[in-house]
């Protein structure tokens, strides 16, 4: 009998080859083509860039929830994203005003020469400011010229032999820090004007506060030296009670007395000013091109608009052409403040200038463009920005901003200004919130006075980016009107407790936060095994606490902290696990590190980051 043969087995499926690269590899992204992008621009103007129809972004951005017209000009994020749909990055492109700007800002230190000091007077409205200037001006100015002065332009230059300085005639504090507000960053010296018979009063001391905010060097004229009841002692007392110490009292603030009715101690003023003015270094380059400040501006008939300028930086000359807020324009005329024509003038010197199409706003800065068609073009843009500003929120000084702006890295002290009903509730209030800060986290208390929240109380806070605190107190209608005007933000209190601990949540949000360590466990090394694909494992023995696959792990050997690395894989015989408790082993590997050996001590450790607490 023939066995029968045994069946043929089915031939396997032949698997199709694959390369490991093909299944692992994503798929290759297009890379972006770069666009140079002039931002603001229109959506209008972007499509054209892009050559399509205006109304393919208006859809694409009505689906994101951004409802947008062809004329409305786009944010830089806007662009960016929308030219990513496109297939294109965007690169910003300068604008013409940046690139102006870039072209002042190139400095060449061999061609920088001193420059005169530009000298803001503050004071309390009955101390003598004005008498004062004029005494000055016509100490200095008159002498040399019949009739006096003919033209009032905010400010004046006397020429001394050792020098000339540019004084400014702003009539008080609140202007000068209006000017700060908006950017304008004139003064190099503050004459703080103190009577000598009537000593420290609440403007003195607002003046003091808005003087130190904007980092002005403070010289103390102390007037009316020849009355009387003048006591000097008294007055430097309270100068030395608001952080200006007399400098014949060991401190730095020179403090010189001066008479504006009898002329005595003007001399040795003016030497002061230009001591403190060669201790600045302060210095500009007359050869570029003119850039600075507009101190007022108003329409005259016949005239046109006229600008009281100071030159901060260059030459301004007649025949340039200036952008200034959101005009233009070339420069018809100058004139000096005697009213006598001037073809030129430089750095620090104060001017009346004609020429531009509109009337621009005190604290504006100008600069001098290469050309008409720029000069237009720089002011065009400036008015569209305006105009989209206004559909704009502007940026909000509040306590909860503090906390975005200190992940923008932008901000590490709380700046405060203190409003009170009485004396003794200011200083409680200000002692309890100064006991708040410490070394990681500074709070700054720029004024703090007895009285209704007002005007020039919001003006200060909104040029230093501060916060309003008001204690038993009020807010005035025009203060009202202006803080929410300008967004300033103001919180009145009726229980200090509540004011200190919304200062102290606003503070807290400032700490970086701290890193704890918690120990949660430790074994010993008992023996290392070697696994192919894997590595070193340590087979250990929990002594104490826990292990947790999730911490990290910690390596000691006898004294010394080896290495510390996260805890890769922890198991127990065979099988992955999420902990291994006390008098249980297991098998474990560290990241980073494999040279374990008996007798090792390995710690489980868990970092928490934790808000720290004042």
């Amino acid at each position: 009998m023939i066995a029968p043969k045994p069946p043929v087995p089915a031939p396997k499926p032949v698997e199709p080859v694959v390369s490991p690269a093909a299944v692992t590899a994503p798929p290759v992204p297009v890379p972006l083509k770069p666009l140079s992008v002039k931002v603001p621009l229109t959506v209008k103007e972007l499509a054209e860039k892009l050559s399509i129809s205006p109304s393919e972004p208006i859809k694409r951005l009505l689906g994101m929830k951004i409802l947008v017209t062809i004329n409305q000009l786009l944010t830089e994020e806007t662009v960016a994203t929308l030219l990513k749909l496109y297939g294109y990055e965007y690169q910003r492109m300068p604008t013409l005003e940046e690139q102006i700007e870039a072209s002042h800002d190139v400095e060449d230190r061999s061609k920088l020469i001193p420059r005169p000091p530009i000298v803001t007077f503050m004071g309390h409205v009955d101390h003598g400011k004005t008498s004062l200037l004029d005494a000055i001006r016509k100490s200095k100015v008159v002498e040399t010229e019949a009739g006096g002065i003919t033209q009032h332009i905010g400010a004046y230059q006397v020429t001394l032999p050792k020098g000339s300085i540019s004084f400014l005639d702003t009539p008080g504090h609140e202007a000068f820090t209006a000017m700060r507000a908006r950017g304008a960053h004139v003064t190099d010296i503050v004459v703080l004007v103190v009577a000598a018979d009537d000593g420290v009063m609440p403007q003195t001391a607002e003046a003091i506060d808005h003087a130190k905010a904007a980092d002005a060097t403070i010289v103390v004229a102390l007037n009316k030296i020849d009355k009387p009841s003048a006591n000097p002692d008294r007055v430097k007392k309270q100068l030395a009670e608001l952080g200006l110490q007399p400098e014949d009292w060991g401190g730095k603030t020179i403090v010189v007395p001066v008479s504006a009715k009898t002329g005595d101690g003007l001399d040795h003023l003016l030497e002061i000013i230009l001591l403190e003015a060669e201790l600045l270094e302060l210095k500009a380059d007359p050869t570029k091109p003119a850039r600075g400040i507009v101190l007022e501006a108003e329409l005259s008939k016949g005239r046109g608009a006229v600008a009281h300028m100071l030159v901060q930086n260059g030459t301004l000359q007649v025949g340039d052409v200036l952008v200034s807020g959101t005009y233009w324009g070339r420069v018809r005329a100058m004139l000096d403040e005697r009213g006598h024509p001037r073809k030129q003038a430089g750095p620090s010197t104060p001017l009346e200038m004609m020429g531009l199409n509109g009337v621009p706003k005190a604290g504006d800065s100008f600069l001098v463009v290469p050309d008409e068609r720029q000069g237009r073009e720089v002011a065009l843009r400036r008015q569209e920005e305006m105009q989209g500003a206004k559909t704009t929120p502007r940026r909000t000084i509040t306590l909860e901003e503090f906390h975005r702006q200190l992940e923008a890295g932008r901000v590490k002290s709380l700046n405060l200004l203190l409003k009170a009903d009485v004396q003794g509730s200011l200083e409680a209030l200000r002692d309890s919130l100064e006991k708040l800060a410490g070394e990681e986290v500074g709070l700054k208390v720029l004024h703090a006075g007895v009285g209704d929240v007002t005007e020039p109380d919001v003006l200060l806070a909104e040029a230093s980016n501060a916060v309003v605190i008001g204690f038993h107190v009020g807010l005035t209608q025009e203060a009202e009107a202006l803080a929410k005007q300008e967004q300033v933000d103001v919180r009145l209190y009726r229980i200090i407790y509540e004011a200190v601990a919304d200062i102290r949540a606003a503070l807290e949000g400032l700490l970086e936060p701290r890193l704890v360590e918690t120990v949660l466990g430790r074994a010993k090394v008992l023996q290392l095994f070697k696994v192919s694909k894997v590595g070193a494992i340590a087979g250990c023995q929990v002594i104490k606490g826990k292990i947790t696959r999730s911490a990290i792990g910690r390596i000691i050997r006898g004294q010394e902290k080896l290495h510390q690395g996260k805890i890769e894989s922890l198991k127990r015989f065979k099988d992955d696990v999420r902990e291994v408790t006390e008098g249980m082993q297991c098998g474990l590997s560290i990241s980073g590190f494999s040279d374990y050996q008996p007798e090792d001590v390995i710690e489980a450790v868990e970092v928490q980051s934790v808000a720290q607490k004042l």
